[in-house]
């Protein structure tokens, strides 16, 4: 039929719901953990999952590079690589996730994770997390952020990927892609490699699969869910995405738009996206683990403290992650595979954000003792 697309939507998001099972299962098994690779350099100097991080990011660059010079996907076709930096969004977002990610024992991942897991207290989380998300996509939060955060930002005459601003001085855009590919991601690739315990099992195959799921991500959205011309449009599109782009795994909006669908669910243009189908994924992924090791425990709140703690944590999260265009996964490794300048400096705020609010928590804990 002329007026149907090239590949179906349930398509996308059925193929996003398998990697998401192998997110869900390979995180819950290596401990792949963002905030518990921060904690562990700042609390006990163990280097071991900010390896895994590290080399998870190499790979998906290294990755998200040859499909590139393959010709088989585009990054500027993502939200990540436009020529708006918004150089304030990345930053405060990003250092609001990291406070809200410590607050609430693990990012937006890790919660899936939990879930999957039986932690009650991450289903808590994932609520008010995708409650704020969607405030800020489209609520009184997105206001505050259009208005008064967003607005700060420079226009580049390039996009903000590091290749094409080494294109917009001269080089050739092929050469500059590969340059910044070996320098970057190798560099991070030498880095953890050079340690024994970046070599270790766990560490590899976290890293691999992360990793490399996050480049599945692009090849299925930006290739096979590719339309160059669409039969009712005439437009290029992206069949069975919420942004109408290119889309790998985040989980912050996606979260917001599952929470969405499950409320509007009698509506009929809203669809199973690959952002809702990824993070419905993760969470079975992760209960599948959980019950064939015999480590599915369900666990709840014991203290209001803690409740508390959760619930701001949740809220941070929900609003920094959609502020600074994603998470410890939707920027720290989506969004780092294109080289963009807005991805890395919130990789550097998130990484901040939840350095300081540890440093915060262990001199509140002296001082009770």
């Amino acid at each position: 039929m002329l007026d149907e697309p090239i590949i179906a939507a349930s398509t996308i998001a059925w193929a996003a719901f398998v990697l998401g099972l192998v997110f869900g299962f390979v995180g819950n098994k290596t401990n792949f953990c963002t905030l518990g690779a921060v904690s562990d350099v700042v609390n006990m100097g163990d280097w071991t999952r900010m390896r895994m991080w590290l080399l998870a990011i190499a790979v998906a660059i290294i990755g998200t590079s040859a499909l590139q010079l393959a010709g088989l996907f585009d990054a500027s076709q993502s939200i990540y690589t436009g020529s708006r930096l918004t150089w304030f969004s990345n930053l405060l977002g990003g250092l609001l996730f990291g406070v809200g990610m410590t607050l609430a024992s693990g990012c937006g991942s890790k919660t899936l994770i939990r879930i999957g897991g039986g932690n009650l207290k991450s289903l808590v989380v994932f609520l008010f997390l995708g409650f704020s998300a969607y405030m800020t996509i489209r609520g009184l939060f997105g206001v505050w952020r259009i208005s008064f955060i967003d607005s700060v930002n420079v226009q580049l005459s390039t996009g903000q990927d590091l290749p094409s601003i080494m294109a917009g001085l001269g080089m050739d855009h092929s050469t500059a892609l590969l340059i910044a590919t070996l320098l970057i991601g190798g560099g991070l690739l030498a880095f953890v490699l050079s340690s024994r315990e970046g070599r270790s099992s766990d560490v590899l195959l976290g890293a691999l699969v992360i990793g490399g799921l996050s480049v599945a991500g692009w090849y299925l959205t930006g290739h096979i869910g590719y339309v160059e011309e669409h039969p009712r449009t005439l437009q290029e599109a992206f069949i069975g995405t919420n942004s109408g782009r290119a889309e790998s795994f985040s989980f912050v909006a996606p979260v917001a738009y599952t929470m969405e669908l499950l409320m509007l669910w009698t509506d009929t243009s809203r669809i199973v996206t690959f952002g809702i189908a990824g993070t419905v994924g993760v969470i079975a992924g992760s209960a599948i683990y959980a019950l064939i090791s015999g480590t599915f425990r369900l666990e709840g709140f014991h203290q209001t403290d803690d409740l508390i703690r959760h619930l701001v944590g949740a809220m941070l999260m929900g609003f920094g992650g959609v502020t600074a265009l994603g998470c410890t996964i939707g920027q720290g490794i989506t969004g780092f595979s294109t080289l963009a300048l807005g991805s890395i400096l919130t990789f550097a705020a998130i990484v901040a954000g939840a350095t300081i609010t540890m440093k915060i928590q262990y001199w509140l804990m002296m001082r009770e003792t």
